[in-house]
């Protein structure tokens, strides 16, 4: 197999060095479509740096479908996926909806893959759900059909669960040096090595379906682990974006209008959130993501309920200005860390 590492610094995970970054992921995605592209607009025009569309395709809508959408009515956001399962299409179809995309963006596209945890959607989809060693195999060979692929190059791949054997006529992404891929989850035997290996961007959390990142201790070590995997392959230091989720962020102007939004959800699903749930008031939101910089996050995934507008409006007004006036190097000695 070809080396896959990256061994300079992606231009957009660069840019993190000395900012601070917010994008947005709306679950579920609000069935009006012209709703929907309009409010990714507004975010546009905040400032956010990243929409990131979810891939469950029972929940109103197909994440391929609304970043093509999104890529013809926006101009700078960043466009990516908190992630593709890579068990929903081939790896030849994932590469060519991803070319397509960053081709109609002009290069906005963030590759966002994971290999799928919810064996429900599985079986609604009629696929079968292999257990988690092999789809973390399967993590390997996606990254090596789509990379092969990307290249628009005569490219045959020949593995356990998939192959490809194009003759080079792929039309291939028109992003430089590369699409970046972003990697979810915290696992720290296999996830971060891959991330170590393959990718741009760590995305993780506090929810279990994201990483389990939970105290601070947990984020330090995970960072410590995906540090010692970079120095194996030889990644140079800050090579990694370190992207944190929250799963899910609910904010009010104050405790009242918290609690009325949560008591629209079962108590089960609030439940079921866990500690990755962050419901409070703007003030103490710019606290919770001054206190995830210092601990070495540079880039915040903020993961908004359908159709609570009113939490992206909070976060774009009082909460992003107040987090993103400072550099990562503010908030702690070592800016690679």
């Amino acid at each position: 197999m070809n080396d896959l590492t990256p061994r300079d610094i992606h231009p957009w995970v660069e840019a993190g060095r000395d900012s601070l970054r917010f994008g947005v992921s709306i679950y579920p995605q609000h069935p009006d479509w012209r709703h929907f592209l309009a409010l990714v607009q507004q975010m546009e025009t905040a400032g956010f740096d990243g929409y990131f569309v979810y891939d469950h395709p029972g929940s109103n809508a197909d994440c391929w479908t609304s970043l093509s959408a999104l890529a013809a009515v926006t101009s700078t956001i960043r466009l990516g996926l908190a992630v593709d399962c890579i068990y929903y299409r081939t790896p030849y179809l994932l590469a060519r909806q991803a070319a397509d995309v960053d081709r109609l963006s002009n290069g906005r596209l963030v590759l966002g893959l994971g290999i799928g945890h919810v064996k429900s959607e599985f079986a609604e989809m009629g696929i079968p759900f292999p257990p988690a060693a092999t789809r973390l195999k399967g993590m390997d060979e996606t990254i090596a059909i789509v990379r092969g692929l990307f290249s628009g190059e005569p490219y045959t791949y020949d593995g356990e669960q998939w192959s490809v054997d194009s003759p080079g006529t792929f039309l291939p992404p028109v992003q430089q040096p590369r699409v970046p891929i972003l990697l979810a989850g915290g696992g720290e035997k296999v996830t971060l090595r891959q991330v170590a290996q393959y990718a741009d961007a760590s995305n993780m959390g506090a929810h279990g379906s994201i990483g389990m990142a939970v105290s601070d201790e947990d984020i330090h070590r995970k960072f410590r682990v995906l540090d010692d995997y970079c120095a194996q392959f030889g990644r140079p230091a800050g090579a990694v974006l370190r992207s944190q989720f929250t799963m899910p962020l609910v904010l009010g102007r104050n405790q009242k209008e918290v609690d009325q939004k949560l008591a629209g959800w079962p108590e089960e699903t609030v439940a079921s959130w866990g500690n990755a749930l962050v419901a409070t008031t703007p003030e103490k939101a710019v606290a919770f993501y001054r206190a995830q910089a210092a601990l070495g996050y540079q880039y915040f995934i903020a993961n908004i309920l359908g159709t609570d507008d009113d939490t992206i409006d909070l976060l774009a007004t009082h909460v992003l200005p107040k987090v993103t006036m400072y550099q990562p190097s503010d908030y702690r000695p070592d800016p690679a860390r």
